[in-house]
């Protein structure tokens, strides 16, 4: 059985063509599924590519967040 890579935030932004500080941002403020191990936050690509399908990294999802502070 072949289990899944627990990835960096590097690798992610990498794979997602955005900065690290994007992907930390992401996680904090819109949800961005990932995994505390240790001091390091950890991510798995099959649970970011299903929540950037999911709408999670749309632009409108955060204007809606401004406005309602």
């Amino acid at each position: 059985m072949s289990t899944e890579p627990w990835v960096t935030a590097e690798h992610v932004a990498q794979h997602l063509g955005v900065a690290k500080d994007t992907v930390y941002r992401w996680r904090e403020r819109k949800g961005l599924p990932a995994h505390r191990v240790g001091r390091l936050w950890k991510f798995q690509l099959s649970e970011v590519d299903e929540w950037v399908r999911a709408g999670g990294a749309d632009e409108d999802q955060g204007r809606e967040n401004k406005e309602a502070d």
